[in-house]
């Protein structure tokens, strides 16, 4: 059995490693512990996720630490920013997850850091997972008229985790254009159980690698 703490940044992300993730985790004898940033989540700054990562790794020398953090509108001063210039979206993710991983070793010696934590970025943002089946997210809003919309957002990308991230096109601002009703915590968790997490492994390599790293822990 192996616990794994989970620095989100939300209620949804919580919501997820609790309904989504730890089923499908679980079976592996790996059990999801989500823990909101500073206490309450919010604006994600870099002083903050350190400080939570680093007290989940003195608190339970046992357990191991992961984030779920999104990169779109990531707070400052995080390690590996400013980004270099021409990176592929995902190499921006782990440029950053490399660079934080090294701080949290160097901050945290003797704590087996490099083996014990775990960074992982969501690009863009939680909702680009939900379109890895346009149609199964427009089921799980209730918007079923919405699935050609939804579909022809996620044709335009090669992967759903390419959506990008501007205050205007990232993947919650499109579903905000189409569906003003929407809101994130009630919505995006029923829509993420409705397109599942098979659809999301298959689409997002990013999200893939991430649980394939958590579920060799087991």
């Amino acid at each position: 059995m192996r616990r794994v703490y989970a620095i989100v940044e939300g209620q949804t992300e919580e919501l997820f490693l609790n309904d989504v993730l730890a089923p499908a985790l679980t079976s592996r004898r790996v059990y999801p512990y989500p823990i909101l940033l500073g206490g309450k989540g919010g604006h994600t700054s870099y002083a903050r996720v350190q400080m939570d990562v680093l007290r989940q790794l003195k608190q339970d020398l046992s357990a191991y630490c992961t984030t779920m953090l999104d990169f779109y509108g990531l707070g400052g001063n995080f390690p590996g920013t400013p980004l270099p210039p021409n990176l592929s979206n995902l190499d921006k993710v782990t440029h950053i997850e490399q660079a934080v991983s090294a701080d949290i070793i160097t901050q945290a010696p003797g704590l087996r850091a490099d083996v014990r934590f775990i960074p992982y970025l969501q690009l863009h943002e939680f909702e680009g997972l939900l379109f890895s089946d346009p149609p199964a997210f427009a089921r799980g809003i209730n918007q079923s008229n919405l699935a050609g919309q939804f579909q022809s957002i996620r044709n335009g990308f090669p992967t759903p985790e390419d959506i990008n991230d501007s205050p205007t096109t990232a993947p919650s601002k499109r579903v905000l254009q189409l569906c003003r009703s929407y809101r994130k915590v009630l919505n995006g968790t029923q829509a993420a159980m409705t397109v599942g997490i098979e659809a999301m492994r298959r689409e997002c390599r990013h999200f893939r690698e991430w649980i394939e790293r958590l579920e060799k822990l087991g």
